[in-house]
């Protein structure tokens, strides 16, 4: 059901030396433990593994998503959370005595993520209400949006995934999801990787990713929403619906290694990873 929990994953506890928002300082004198979207742990483990060769200790995770990310936060358990989403009130709620702190450090679009064979065959766009009734598992064959003469799977995403609130805000305009359909051709997925090699794998199938994901994938595409297309000139300008920025969240402002970590990532170098990736550079956005 879409309502249920999303499964986090304990990250082990470390000794930690003194530091604002849970941070620890000095190399060797403690872990940066950093966790959450699937989108953003690219990025993050390229930063790692720079900051790593200059004697910092990074532990990286993406179990849990976004939500995972955000929740491990609010219980001590990263000093670095990982979202695709916005921290929302219900993250707050969960913890009332974190300051939730988000530094944006890029943007991408969710793709509405087909194999490239059903684009081929006439579906090229779908709208808003084609697309719910998509996921709802009301559209059960691509004849019926104008393509092929092949059964619909839906690959959804977990409740709490950033790449799933994006998208059940734009169907739903904040109000609440319905329940997953009860059928053979509808499962739920996690991360991007899973999403995408579930697409790869199965006729059909269509699923909501990282657009970031399918460049170098030649049997997929993403379809245009609303005849708009998931390009980073139209996620730049606002125009695609599905767009979303990308961040790094801490508990205060950053401080100590979790400083070092997000001054980083915002620098011209961590910049360059977050293009290498796909995604839009802060300076990409500036320029719209």
């Amino acid at each position: 059901m879409r309502s249920r929990a999303v499964a986090l994953m304990v990250v082990a506890a470390t000794s930690l030396l003194a530091g604002c928002g849970g941070s620890t300082h000095g190399a060797g004198g403690g872990v940066l433990r950093v966790s959450g979207s699937t989108t953003v742990n690219p990025v993050a483990a390229d930063a790692a593994e720079v900051l790593r060769n200059r004697g910092m200790n990074i532990t990286i995770d993406d179990q849990g998503g976004s939500a995972g990310g955000l929740a491990q936060l609010g219980q001590g358990q990263v000093e670095i959370a990982m979202s695709s989403k916005a921290v929302g009130d219900g993250d707050r709620a969960a913890a009332p005595t974190v300051t939730f702190t988000p530094t944006q450090i890029g943007a991408d679009g969710v793709g509405i993520v087909v194999q490239k064979q059903i684009v081929d065959a006439g579906v090229r766009s779908v709208t808003r209400t084609q697309l719910a009734a998509l996921f709802e598992g009301r559209v059960r064959n691509w004849k019926e949006l104008g393509g092929p003469d092949v059964e619909v799977f839906v690959y959804d995403k977990e409740p709490g995934r950033g790449t799933r609130e994006v998208l059940d805000k734009y169907l739903y305009a904040g109000g609440k999801a319905p329940p997953a359909p009860q059928s053979d051709r509808f499962a739920v997925v996690g991360g991007n990787e899973e999403g995408r090699t579930k697409v790869l794998s199965t006729a059909g199938a269509v699923t909501p990713l990282s657009t970031a994901f399918i460049i170098g994938q030649p049997k997929l595409a993403a379809l245009s929403v609303d005849g708009v297309a998931p390009t980073n000139d139209h996620i730049r300008d606002g125009t695609y619906a599905l767009a979303r920025p990308l961040f790094l969240v801490t508990n205060g402002p950053p401080a100590g290694m979790a400083k070092t970590f997000v001054d980083y990532v915002v620098s011209a170098d961590g910049q360059d990873l977050v293009r290498k990736h796909g995604y839009l550079t802060l300076a990409d956005l500036k320029a719209s």
